[in-house]
């Protein structure tokens, strides 16, 4: 049977193209901490390989012989919330139940029923990790996965619990325990149902690493796809690999549910002599992004959280964190895999897919406005060419009468320029075209790159479009803004070759629209570049 990409749960070789787990982390680093009885974190984004790890270490610590190894998953413990005793119920059924699942010969595999009946509610996992330890003809060690899916009270419980077991251990107590999840435990700040506040460390200071599960590589998005050509003889082209890194930064669900779409899911590839291009990559990005399956879903929905707006949304401006956005908000974002911290362009959203579908998801509603207002093939010329110019003429005009009305309606209302200008653009170029967008947290500006295709002679022809979206700040005045914003546009036009390139510059200063609404050609360089080619840069006041 031909194996498949994985999308969907933990993966299984036999069934789903694999990356070694082990090849992803340090392995020898990991089973040094196990063997000097240390307790420890191993978090991730969500959907990158962390079940599929910890299964692995199970599966590898039983097959070795030296230890006991267990693996549960307390998800299914989130409904107990402040329930800590039924939480406890919860947990150490599961447990138990997996006992017999991975460790059938075990003693604890054995003594489950009996153990389910003696133990006393309220410290039914204490006592049963107790028991294992002491019973056991090796010394044990506990995976625990979905950590921080846990709330309040029955979150406590479950670290207080390790960390009352922990001076026992290995003798009475587990060797070594594992909690996985997506965020680490020190960053956790609990609130129990008297309202108390508990940091994760100190109710749970026994931990002394956390390891993170990184993405792949292109070394190994490579591999991955290389074992559907070998098992198919269906090749992927050279240029795919480099842009699915673009596009995914080596998320692994990413990576996975791209080559899905395109293996399985569009009826043209289904012939296995066909190569898989990368206009096929670029059309399966736009599906997935436009198809929102449920990783993406999730992920947007957090997109509503105070905090992660806070972090998200200069970024989309291209500003600086706000005094409101504190330490503990920009990890929290870091760890929920939506931004990433480059070391060249500093703190950005994590991949290309994101950094597109996240201006859609906001501007949703928005976008059903515009399917009345703006048909799709408007500003399309007779011969399929774009007007790009009246297509931003359109919009200086549409923003001067709507910015007020849209900017309470939108989530994110000091990014409603940026918004509102990216969510008119889509709605045009999905005519027959593409956007990609860059934007990072200090840059200044939000750079949108447009991509248009039409037919001369038969033949698809892609006209380019640089669009550069600068706010004149509060420290600032329209001339600096202007000046900065036609370097930068330069350099920006400079590595896209546009056949057009354009700078909007957006005044929330209170001024009258008829000293806002503006039109004038300029001249923008290369800052750095002593003479050279000027790029010309129709500049938009609004």
């Amino acid at each position: 049977m031909t194996r498949l990409f994985n999308t969907g749960g933990p993966n299984k070789p036999p069934q789903h193209y694999s990356i070694d787990p082990f090849a992803r982390v340090n392995w020898r680093e990991l089973r040094m901490l196990i063997d000097a009885e240390r307790y420890f974190v191993l978090h991730a984004p969500r959907q990158t390989g962390k079940t599929t790890l910890l299964n692995a270490i199970v599966e590898r610590l039983n097959a070795e012989g030296t230890y006991e190894a267990l693996y549960v998953n307390v998800e299914g413990a989130q409904v107990a919330r402040n329930d800590a005793r039924w939480g406890d119920e919860l947990i150490t059924a599961e447990l138990l139940e997996m006992a017999s699942v991975l460790v059938p010969k075990s003693w604890l595999a054995r003594e489950r029923k009996q153990l389910a009946m003696d133990t006393v509610p309220g410290s039914r996992l204490r006592q049963v990790l107790a028991e294992w330890a002491q019973h056991s003809e090796k010394p044990t060690v506990l995976m625990i996965d979905e950590i921080d899916s846990l709330v309040g009270d029955t979150l406590v419980f479950v670290l207080r619990q390790l960390r009352a077991g922990f001076n026992v251990r290995p003798a009475a107590f587990p060797q070594s325990i594992i909690l996985c999840g997506v965020r680490d435990v020190r960053d956790y700040r609990i609130h129990t149902s008297t309202g108390e506040i508990i940091a994760g460390g100190s109710c749970f200071n026994v931990k002394v690493e956390s390891l993170r599960l990184g993405n792949f590589s292109e070394e190994e998005v490579r591999a991955l796809y290389g074992q559907h050509t070998c098992e198919t003889g269906q090749v992927f082209e050279e240029p795919v690999f480099p842009k699915t890194m673009l596009l995914t930064r080596g998320q692994p669900w990413l990576v996975n549910a791209l080559a899905r779409e395109l293996t399985e899911k569009v009826q043209a590839l289904q012939d296995r002599t066909r190569s898989i291009t990368l206009d096929d990559l670029e059309d399966a990005r736009e599906t997935l992004i436009r198809r929102r399956d449920t990783h993406l879903d999730q992920l947007v929905d957090k997109l509503k959280e105070p905090r992660v707006r806070r972090v998200v949304e200069p970024i989309l401006m291209g500003g600086t964190l706000s005094g409101s956005a504190t330490e503990e908000d920009r990890q929290y974002v870091v760890d929920l895999g939506l931004v990433v911290e480059d070391v060249h362009e500093g703190t950005c959203i994590a991949n290309e897919i994101y950094r597109e579908i996240i201006p859609r998801v906001l501007t949703s509603t928005f976008q059903q406005d515009l399917v009345r207002r703006v048909p799709t093939g408007a500003y399309v010329l007779p011969d399929g060419r774009l007007d790009f110019r009246g297509m931003l003429a359109g919009f200086q005009q549409f923003y001067r009468e709507n910015a007020d009305i849209l900017g309470d309606s939108l989530l994110y209302g000091e990014a409603t320029p940026h918004l509102m200008l990216q969510g008119w653009l889509q709605r045009v170029v999905n005519s027959g075209g593409r956007i990609e967008r860059n934007y990072a947290l200090g840059t200044g500006s939000a750079d949108i790159f447009v991509r248009h295709y039409h037919r001369e002679c038969g033949k698809r022809v892609e006209e380019r479009f640089v669009v550069e979206v600068k706010a004149v700040r509060s420290h600032s005045s329209v001339e600096t803004t202007v000046e900065d914003g036609l370097g930068q546009t330069a350099q920006y036009a400079d590595r896209c070759n546009p056949r057009e390139s354009h700078l909007v510059v957006v005044d929330r200063h209170k001024r009258s629209w008829e000293e806002k609404i503006y039109v004038k050609e300029c001249v923008g360089r290369v800052p750095g570049r002593a003479g050279g080619k000027g790029w010309p840069i129709t500049v938009w006041g609004m």
